[in-house]
């Protein structure tokens, strides 16, 4: 027989696994596939982001994962003369975490099963067929068979070779930037002093992060050595990168994975074909510079998983779910501007360096540079296009105000754990005509008079606010963005009549 499901996510990596922890926590049947037998103890990406730490914090995750890792506050990276100060960040996370993506993905593992999602590993999808009504993909197993499941909607989120991708025939536009470099997790007995080291020459350069635990992702890059991507890689070539632009191998003594790989800069044009959507590395991928690729492909399912949730249960119209690539595509082009910026200025040819690094000393003097650089690296600052006429808080992402909801006191990001649109409405307003929408909005009630009246979707992003509205304004956003309201029973019809 077919299995069946209402969403199938294909790949269960951080973005596919908080995809299916969101719609479970929706009562949406979900089921994740992996080509992977086994859940991976190894890591590629290690940088979590302010804003990304705000989103796991709204599913109850973020101080579980600020405990497995190292806080920076103050970053440096390739700009000696542009220090970055995170810690001015008006967040509960002012820092970048430092963790291996193995712990990001077993909280999100373990949050995804808890709330009813399956997994099931060791499965390989073959082939993919849509209609207007369903999607179904065709699975090979371990042992050769091949297996058919059919769902309504299907989510690749199976990273940069991402069969989704490809069974959709979707163009993946773009070049590679740079190749032949070292990805490693090694043990320094004589680690760099600073918490993020980064250092460059004529020879290539490096760069070194510590996970906490004694041992260090270095990724590492040699101008005059470039070997295939299915080239072995061998410890001393890495010491003799360390040694050529550092002057040191900081005590390398070991390592517990050593990788090669090169680095591209695509982006399909679309992020949705009919019921399919593609999110993360199967959607864009960008080289590692700045620490954005885990953290975009987060987002991008932070952004989906409440319009996808919305759309089965009947409460948005269908503009909804096409909203998802109108916000998060120019997102995902930003991300391979300013990595593919950062990584160009690591691997430029000296004179150029120099040139670049006295045009940043005196931007650095410009007192607002360094406050753009802090919002743009951590995502505070991303501001969604707004519609014309809207308020201007419309699309930008909520601070973690004080609210109260049912009289006890709370803030955004803890009432957002229910997954549902947040509405804050000043002390002085009534909630009475806004109950009709409490089946998928928590009502809340701000701290100061006269506030700004604000819906905040499931993501932390405002929908719609409004300087002292009338309940019909309010009645009119809710509707917008939550649906219908919810009709009273004949009973209580009755009752009030």
């Amino acid at each position: 027989m077919m299995a069946q499901t209402e969403v199938l996510v294909v790949g269960a990596g951080p973005t596919g696994l908080l995809l299916a922890g969101d719609l479970a926590s929706q009562g949406i049947d979900c089921t994740v596939v992996e080509e992977r037998h086994e859940e991976s103890n190894l890591t590629r990406a290690f940088a979590v982001h302010a804003r990304t730490l705000e989103l796991l914090d709204a599913r109850d995750l973020a101080d579980q994962l600020v405990a497995t890792g190292v806080e920076v506050d103050q970053l440096s990276i390739l700009f000696e003369s542009l220090v970055v100060d995170l810690s001015t960040l008006p967040s509960r996370f002012p820092f970048l975490l430092v963790t291996p993506q193995y712990e990001t993905e077993r909280l999100l593992t373990r949050r995804a099963v808890r709330l009813g999602a399956t997994i099931r590993r060791g499965l390989r999808m073959t082939g993919l067929h849509q209609d207007a009504n369903s999607v179904e993909v065709d699975l090979l197993d371990r042992n050769g068979v091949t297996t058919n499941h059919r769902a309504r909607w299907l989510i690749g989120a199976d990273g940069v070779h991402s069969t989704v991708r490809g069974a959709l025939r979707l163009p993946f536009p773009g070049k590679n930037v740079v190749s032949s470099v070292i990805l490693a997790d090694v043990w320094l007995s004589d680690p760099p002093e600073q918490e993020l080291s980064f250092d460059r020459g004529s020879a290539g350069f490096f760069f070194a992060v510590p996970f906490g635990d004694g041992w260090y992702r270095v990724i590492a890059w040699n101008r005059d050595h470039q070997l295939p991507e299915d080239a072995p890689v061998e410890l001393e070539e890495l010491r003799d990168v360390l040694i050529r632009v550092g002057g040191t191998d900081f005590g390398l003594t070991e390592a517990r994975w050593l990788s090669r790989f090169h680095s591209d800069e695509r982006q399909v044009p679309r992020y949705r074909v009919g019921r399919v959507f593609l999110a993360g590395d199967a959607a864009h991928v960008h080289s590692p510079a700045g620490g954005l690729g885990m953290n975009v492909g987060l987002q991008d399912a932070a952004n989906l998983g409440w319009r996808l949730a919305a759309a089965i249960k009947g409460h948005a119209p269908s503009r909804q779910l096409d909203g998802y690539h109108a916000e998060r595509h120019p997102v995902g082009k930003a991300a391979l501007r300013s990595s593919g910026a950062l990584l160009r200025l690591a691997i430029a040819e000296t004179p150029f360096w120099q040139r670049a690094n006295w045009v940043l000393e005196t931007a650095s003097r410009m007192v607002h540079v360094p406050d753009r650089v802090v919002q743009q690296i951590s995502g505070i600052g991303l501001h969604y296009q707004r519609s014309f006429g809207a308020h201007r808080l419309t699309g930008a992402r909520s601070p973690d105000d004080s609210l109260t909801v049912g009289g006890a006191p709370t803030r955004v990001y803890a009432a957002l754990r229910n997954g549902r649109f947040l509405l804050i409405l000043p002390p002085e307003s009534s909630h009475a005509p806004m109950e009709a929408w409490r089946d998928r909005v928590t009502l809340g009630t701000g701290t100061e008079r006269g506030m700004t009246a604000r819906l905040i979707r499931p993501d932390g992003y405002i929908a719609w606010a409004g300087d002292r509205p009338d309940a019909g304004e309010v009645r009119a956003a809710l509707a917008r963005w939550c649906g219908p309201a919810k009709r009273k029973s004949a009973a209580k019809r009755n009752a009030h009549v």
